[in-house]
């Protein structure tokens, strides 16, 4: 941090109850009174009125030129800014620093110490000292925006304000490899991270420190240079928001004074309402946890439904990316007693269905696996707030059917959550027990489960007997898909069983209905039936099983014999067969 030392004199005065006087063998001839210290200065033995115009008009004014009393209760800064000021003209050695450079300018513009008045007067030299050395430090463009904070007014007329945001800005867009002045990195527990590579946020928790006005006018200055990630934006309202808003996991504040409470609340969601409005619009600028622990921080600080339902829209976007641990809000509503906060869950997978129905046709399989990622995560949400002994059945059930049919393949899940909410609430009506169990569907549950359901006393007896009904009818059509597959490969066995029956007569030459060379076609030729041609061949086949083991060797060497024959004698042998047929249809 830079300084600035101005005069060589020691400092002379002194206090006695409420009164500043200054040590000196002249008696004071000036007194001026803010708010409730007095000061006994000098008109003219010391330049207190040659360096301050404003003196010089007010004691001109007065017709008593002995002893005169002003009152400057107006002035900026107060009392202390005012005695910096008076040390000056005095040749007091006075020592100027980021921390009381707006004050001692606000104070001196006040006095009119410009030089008019006098040439090289206070605030020539506070305004070198600013441009030269607080604007070019980072540290101390931060913490002289800080001080703003009590002469807001002043410090925006004089352009305090614009010119520190413009040159934190500035530093801001920097290059990381280039930066050297920032204050993170040299606070203390921080000096071994010195010789590291600047990390691209090292910005964001410096910035922190300011008011929420300071801190909106810098990041949206950095924003409209679109040089900096979408990312980096958000990491800045991520520190900010841990900075100055209260952790959802603590209860709240001490309710010291309803006042004090109210402006308190009133701090807060002015600055949760900042933060929402400056959240970057590009997808992934901030994540899925920050937007979830928003809304819970909206919820409980009463925002306005505006806020909230952009919230709510902004996670519903990337409901898929939302683990366990992010969903499980706490409730902040006093009246219901509810552990976590359910109606913000539903709030955003209401949102989310109506994006996903929107979906277009051709994106079916990414709509079905995100859809059934969602579902896994409502139903294992379901079975932790189940747990909650205030929690009503209606919401569970509501939430549970939100979700379409494609979304669960399995009802494992829900199963879970129903028997958990069951355990958890001994309880329950009859009614209560039925509309809670009719989220189920008992054809979508695993034979594990299904044992698990039967024995499950619990569950009202409509259930159980669902579950027993549909295990049945799947162990039915189990059965009755064995058996069909059994016949069709009996079926198949016995088709291949005749191929070579008929193959081995062909071999052999065994008296047949028809005669080789002759084909099916040919029997339809002569005019025998399906039916007649079918009990040919069963009477064949009958015929072929009582044949003597010892006579088919010689059935299968008149057949090799006969197959050697030449063609006219094969002519001869179909003829004599056509005729046999003949005589058998007679």
């Amino acid at each position: 941090m830079k300084f600035m030392k101005l005069g060589t004199r020691p400092d002379t005065f002194y206090t006695e109850e409420a009164t500043r006087t200054v040590i000196s063998d002249l008696p004071s001839d000036l007194t001026i009174q803010i708010n409730n210290v007095t000061y006994l200065l000098h008109k003219l033995q010391f330049p207190l009125l040659p360096k301050c115009g404003l003196l010089q008009r007010l004691c001109s004014d007065i017709s008593e030129p002995s002893t005169m009393k002003l009152e400057l209760n107006d002035i900026p800064g107060g009392e202390d800014a005012f005695e910096l000021c008076a040390k000056y003209c005095y040749g007091i050695t006075i020592n100027l620093s980021a921390y009381n450079f707006v004050s001692a300018l606000c104070a001196a513009k006040f006095l009119q110490m410009t030089e008019a008045v006098e040439r090289g007067n206070l605030i020539l030299k506070l305004e070198a000292f600013f441009y030269s050395c607080i604007l070019e430090g980072w540290k101390d463009s931060i913490i002289t925006l800080q001080t703003t904070g009590k002469l807001p007014e002043w410090s925006e007329s004089l352009g305090v304000i614009r010119r520190c945001i413009d040159s934190v800005v500035e530093k801001i867009l920097t290059p990381p490899a280039k930066v050297i002045w920032s204050y993170t990195y040299t606070r203390p527990g921080y000096v071994h991270k010195r010789h590291q590579s600047v990390p691209r946020d090292w910005w964001t928790e410096d910035i922190a420190d300011l008011d929420i006005d300071l801190f909106r006018c810098i990041v949206t200055t950095v924003r409209s240079t679109n040089i900096l990630p979408p990312q980096l934006i958000g990491e800045a309202l991520h520190v900010y928001a841990y900075r100055w808003l209260p952790d959802i996991t603590k209860s709240r504040p001490p309710e010291s004074s309803a006042a004090q409470t109210e402006e308190y609340m009133d701090s807060k969601r002015r600055v949760l309402e900042t933060i929402v409005n400056m959240i970057p619009a590009d997808p992934g600028s901030v994540s899925i946890a920050f937007l979830l622990r928003l809304l819970s921080l909206a919820n409980l600080l009463g925002l306005s439904t505006v806020t909230k339902t952009e919230l709510i829209n902004r996670t519903s976007l990337k409901l898929e990316e939302v683990t366990l641990a992010d969903l499980l809000l706490p409730s902040h509503t006093s009246n219901d007693g509810y552990i976590y906060d359910i109606d913000s869950v539903g709030a955003i997978l209401e949102s989310f269905m109506m994006q996903w129905r929107r979906r277009p046709a051709g994106e079916h399989n990414e709509s079905l696996r995100l859809i059934r990622k969602v579902g896994r995560l409502i139903d294992s949400y379901i079975q932790v707030v189940a747990r909650d002994v205030n929690m009503p059945v209606q919401k569970v059930v509501s939430l549970a059917e939100a979700l379409p049919e494609v979304a669960r393949i399995k009802h494992d899940d829900l199963y879970k959550a129903v028997n958990i909410y069951l355990k958890e609430h001994p309880d329950l009506n009859k009614a209560e027990k039925k509309n809670l169990c009719r989220i189920l569907d008992c054809q979508k549950l695993s034979p594990e489960v299904c044992a698990h359901a039967v024995k499950n006393e619990r569950l009202p007896l409509r259930t159980v007997v669902q579950v027993l009904f549909f295990e049945q009818e799947k162990g039915a059509r189990a059965t009755n898909s064995k058996l069909h597959s059994k016949e069709l490969e009996e079926d198949d066995l016995s088709k291949l069983k005749l191929g070579s029956d008929e193959q081995s007569i062909k071999a052999k030459g065994t008296r047949r209905t028809t005669t080789p060379g002759i084909s099916e076609q040919g029997h339809h030729g002569l005019g025998l039936s399906d039916g007649k041609l079918q009990l040919e061949r069963d009477h064949q086949k009958n015929q072929v099983r009582e044949i003597e083991p010892e006579k088919r060797s010689e059935i299968r060497e008149e057949g090799t014999h006969e197959s050697k024959l030449n063609p006219k004698k094969k002519i001869q042998q179909s003829s004599k067969s056509d005729s046999r047929v003949k005589g058998r249809e007679r």
